[in-house]
């Protein structure tokens, strides 16, 4: 009886131990998986922590307060008042003058050339645009807030150790001195930065700004969504109803397949060749580059697209041709609504990877420096990827700022893209 009796209580203790360490196998298991998942949220949350911490410092401007004195010698010594001669005047000088007056201790070169680099370059146009609005301060003295040099915003913004030593820093120690005496006086301001959304690039960090940029994005997504939605809905249509399963077709498939997978600096070396080299289009154009990207998400929309397809039920297009509706009418007005918002949802895909790709772009020349904001499909223009590839090449440190900034915007941009996206899926989308 005890031999009979001990069989089964090893058996048991054996199958206890044996469930004990599978439970213990998916309790390490379903660690391990929460540990990835926190490290991976940490490095995500660090690199957000790194983006906004240094860019939304550039969403803010420093201005200082200065007596300009608009001295008729420098502005308009013949007294003529004509919009020649203030067009042309030497604003610069009027403000050397105004911050000697302002500062009159300040003497030597080296002390004056700290002096006239607290203010930007921007300043000359600021004063020529109110001259040249109002003519009658000529003569006169105002109080007028212009806009800082990038290493006193720098500074201002907390960004510069004013305890390192002098040699290490990119601001005098005089200038130091004369910004404390303009915030006890509060001659020193920092102002919601509207250039860096309204101008386009420069040279100079504090008058950057993305306005360019943005609207060459603007442009080069509104061609590209122009010809690769139509295309890819179409030729996934296509593909999916009405091609017949044979050789050639699954040649097609394998191909669209294997263009989804092609690195984007191909499709720039294609549009290089293509559509500059040989049709002789203009190079650094929101045309061109709307063209190089539809080629490069007309693989992504047309996968979605038939993957949205093959999602309706076979009883829809049963009951349909079953109604006597023919091939057409049954995916136009039955199939291609069900699965639209599908395809709605890889086309947003398609274009908010193409929002983010640089090296394509770069190969067709929308990397050069540009100034004026594009208003036309052919005006020379850049994109914000090859903004910020430009700007995190600069040295000057501030540029480390709207770098960071312009990531900022770039994100907000393909958080606006993506919500489209959603509202688009809930209002196509159907129940059956």
């Amino acid at each position: 009886m005890t031999e009979a009796n001990s069989a089964p209580v090893g058996t048991q203790a054996k199958v206890a131990a044996s469930l004990r360490r599978r439970y213990a196998a998916e309790m390490r298991f379903r660690a391990y998986g929460i540990l990835a998942i926190a490290v991976g949220l940490a490095f995500v949350g660090f690199l957000f922590y790194s983006i906004i911490s240094n860019g939304y410092t550039s969403f803010r401007q420093t201005y200082l307060a200065v007596d300009v004195e608009y001295a008729a010698e420098l502005i308009d010594p013949e007294g003529g008042r004509s919009a020649e001669a203030l067009q042309a005047a030497d604003y610069a000088a009027v403000i050397k003058a105004s911050l000697r007056a302002q500062f009159p201790a300040v003497e030597g070169r080296s002390s004056l050339r700290h002096l006239y680099g607290t203010v930007s370059n921007a300043a000359e146009v600021t004063l020529r645009d109110r001259v040249l609005a109002h003519p009658e301060l000529i003569g006169t003295r105002e109080t007028l807030w212009l806009m800082a040099d990038d290493h006193v915003d720098t500074f201002v913004k907390g960004k510069i150790d004013r305890r390192l030593p002098e040699s290490d820093r990119p601001i005098a120690d005089e200038e130091i001195e004369w910004l404390d005496q303009m915030r006890a006086q509060k001659r020193i301001d920092v102002r919601f930065n509207r250039a860096f959304f309204t101008n386009g690039d420069s040279r100079e960090p504090e008058q950057a700004g993305v306005a360019g940029a943005l609207a060459g994005s603007a442009l080069t997504l509104m061609i590209t969504l122009l010809l690769s939605f139509p295309v890819g809905v179409a030729a996934a249509i296509y593909l999916e109803e009405f091609a017949p399963k044979n050789f050639w077709t699954d040649v097609i498939e394998v191909n669209i397949n294997n263009l989804a997978a092609v690195p984007s600096i191909v499709f720039g070396l294609l549009g290089l060749a293509m559509f500059i080299q040989f049709f002789g289009l203009p190079r650094s154009a929101p045309l061109v580059g709307g063209l190089v990207l539809s080629l490069m998400t007309l693989p992504t929309i047309i996968i979605a697209g038939r993957a949205s397809l093959k999602a309706v039920p076979p009883s829809i297009r049963e009951a349909a041709l079953g109604m006597g509706a023919s091939r057409v009418q049954m995916v136009l007005h039955h199939v291609l609504p069900l699965a639209l918002p599908g395809m709605l949802t890889g086309t947003i895909i398609g274009m908010a990877r193409a929002l983010g790709e640089s090296a394509p772009l770069l190969m067709i020349g929308m990397v050069a420096f540009i100034v004026d904001v594009p208003h036309g499909v052919s005006d020379p223009s850049t994109v914000l990827p090859v903004q910020i590839y430009l700007w995190a090449r600069s040295p000057e440190r501030a540029f480390v700022e709207r770098t960071s900034g312009a990531i900022i915007v770039l994100l907000g941009f393909l958080l606006v893209m993506n919500a489209a996206a959603v509202i688009l899926r809930k209002r196509f989308e159907r129940r059956w």
